[in-house]
């Protein structure tokens, strides 16, 4: 029960932040990009992620977009494995978007 709940506060977590991103690059970059791969690329362009950043952003999309599958367990304990990577990610995106704005 906890780990699913920790994968479904990620799930809100990643959509919170994407779309702020998305947000972000529209009124301050004067780019407008509409999906979350999208998105974490346009970031690269402008320096708000780095290279590294992007492939890890890139996986955590794959990994949200597999989070309709949390029955399976599999599944949800790769997913679990890596949100503490995810939260970093996060967490140092939101702050460079602050710091830009």
């Amino acid at each position: 029960m906890e780990k699913d709940a920790t994968i479904q506060r990620f799930e809100f977590t990643f959509e919170a932040s994407w779309k702020a991103a998305k947000q972000y690059l529209y009124d301050v970059e004067g780019i407008d990009i509409g999906s979350p791969k999208g998105v974490i690329r346009s970031c690269r362009e402008v320096h708000l992620l780095n290279e590294e950043e992007v492939i890890l952003g890139l996986n955590m999309v794959n990994d949200r977009n597999l989070t309709v599958h949390t029955y399976n367990e599999e599944v949800a304990v790769k997913i679990h494995a890596n949100l503490k990577s995810y939260y970093n990610l996060l967490n140092t995106w939101v702050q460079r978007m602050r710091e830009k704005a």
